[in-house]
């Protein structure tokens, strides 16, 4: 399969398949014209030009008051990948570097940035060969882009750094040599080119948004599931209520709450208390305003991924050359902090249904077992689900109100940008652990109510985990459980099903 990058826009349907079916990149000949046609205006305009250019012929950031020699302006642009490739810390995830790769040939591909056909199809070759050069987790302020991570990026290019091939770490420079790559001789701007832009906080929330839409899915799922098991009323998903109230998300929750209970048995019982736990009766509420701050990041993000975000721009139409912002990441960090504290609510609220699952109130022994004392049963997933709670509560301090001045003062405010992108992920994984916990519990506690049924659609649900994650008769080890419980999510096919 070929995906061909063209200036139109990147949508994250096009991202996903790109990934899952491992889809190889290739431009388009409208792409190919767009680049060469921009690195031939630049050429020309660094020859006909009177006035440095900023960093095409100066320094950079607080250096852009030395000009460069003609005879220096490669030199100028290896220099600066290699003295900027400062990023440390943990390897962050390969998908991951793939979306640099994927986002950062696609943003060059627009003809804004004047580099060479050569190098965006270098970037593309080590995509399609699986090529990844190792980048590090900490290093980007968000404000000149993502310099440090994307300098680690890129220098594989000029036969520098490390990349991993077939999962393990080699020399840039031995794998180059294994494809018959020679290092690329950036040209004037180049370097800034490849540096500069959003790329590492772009691709961290692309990835952190891919697993939200499965996320605010699977919370219906698994907290249905969890209503059930705790003989929960129906009463607070009926339509009447949501229109009183009309936000999208709560009306897309409660609806889908109700198609997922269609045909449950547990729902014709009749109910001996008036009413449930706010962590039940306000699924819509709570899952709803998650899911439209998810909507709300993802117009955020498919806008940065399809925008132009090196410096300086250049636009051949009007003759101009301009040192602007665009590579800011305060779009980006604002959006990332929301979306973390947004979805981390989820996990918050599932915490608390395990909570009232184990808690032998309802139809149900406490901890879901049938002998407890001699058995602990379900006792402490919740305390890890608690723990992981309380650890994403203090991963959503807002990065982004944070800010450090860098480059002699010459960058006065940053975004924080790109600690914001790191821990998004973190609190994804974390909440898909969360929701993992809480189905093992549901599951148990539907099943001590055999033979009673759930809808036909839960049903199927259930069986298949139960193919995965067997009934817990009696004391077991448990993280294995919860590790293939968390697999299960990561890999099943039912979120796309409903």
């Amino acid at each position: 399969m070929i995906h061909y990058i063209t200036p139109q826009r990147l949508t994250f349907e096009q991202i996903e398949t790109i990934l899952s079916k491992k889809a190889k990149l290739a431009l388009s000949e409208e792409s190919k014209k767009l680049i060469n046609d921009c690195k031939a205006y630049l050429d020309n305009k660094i020859k006909r030009s009177e006035k440095p250019l900023y960093g095409i012929t100066t320094g950079f950031g607080s250096l852009c008051k030395i000009s460069i020699s003609e005879a220096d302006l490669s030199q100028l642009q290896a220099n600066l990948v290699m003295s900027h490739a400062c990023s440390v810390g943990n390897p962050i995830n390969q998908d991951i570097i793939r979306l640099m790769l994927l986002l950062k040939a696609h943003a060059l591909s627009l003809g804004k940035s004047g580099v060479q056909l050569i190098t965006v199809e270098r970037i593309i070759d080590m995509f399609n060969h699986d090529v990844l050069p190792v980048v590090r987790e900490l290093g980007s302020l968000g404000a000149s882009g993502d310099l440090a991570p994307l300098a680690n990026l890129f220098l594989p290019l000029i036969g520098e750094g490390e990349v991993y091939y077939r999962n393990k770490i080699y020399p840039a420079k031995e794998i180059n040599a294994k494809f018959g790559w020679e290092p690329i001789q950036l040209g004037a701007k180049e370097g800034l080119a490849l540096l500069n832009g959003t790329q590492f906080m772009s691709s961290h929330a692309v990835y952190a948004l891919l697993k939200a839409f499965k996320l605010v899915k699977y919370a219906d799922i698994i907290g249905s599931l969890s209503l059930e098991a705790y003989d929960g009323r129906i009463d607070p998903f009926l339509p009447q209520i949501q229109e009183a109230r009309p936000h999208p998300g709560q009306i897309e929750t409660a609806r889908n709450i109700r198609t997922l209970l269609e045909g449950s048995e547990f729902q014709k019982v009749e109910k001996t208390h008036v009413q449930d736990p706010y962590s039940f009766r306000c699924m819509p509420q709570v899952h709803g305003a998650v899911k439209d701050t998810v909507n709300y990041v993802a117009s955020v993000v498919e806008r940065e991924i399809n925008s132009v975000t090196d410096n300086p721009t250049i636009f051949m139409d009007d003759d101009l050359i301009i040192s602007g912002g665009n590579f800011h990441g305060e779009p980006l960090a604002l959006v990332l902090d929301f979306l973390s504290i947004a979805v981390a609510e989820l996990g918050s609220i599932s915490e608390r249904r395990v909570y009232r699952l184990i808690s032998g109130d309802r139809k149900t022994p406490e901890f879901l077992v049938a002998t407890p004392g001699l058995n602990s049963g379900f006792m402490i997933p919740q305390y890890a689900a608690a723990a992981i709670v309380s650890k994403n509560k203090q991963l959503c301090t807002p990065c982004s109100v944070d800010s450090i001045p860098s480059s002699n003062e010459q960058e006065d405010h940053v975004s924080m940008g790109g600690n914001a992108a790191v821990k998004s992920v973190q609190v994804m994984d974390n909440v898909e652990r969360v929701l993992a916990i809480e189905l093992l519990n549901a599951a148990q506690a539907i099943d001590l109510q055999r033979p009673m049924k759930t809808s036909p659609y839960l049903e199927e649900f259930l069986a298949e985990f139960r193919s995965i994650v067997p009934f817990n008769e009696k004391d077991r080890v448990m993280y294995k459980d919860i590790d293939s419980a968390v697999e299960f999510l990561r890999h099943g096919e039912f979120v796309r099903r409903k």
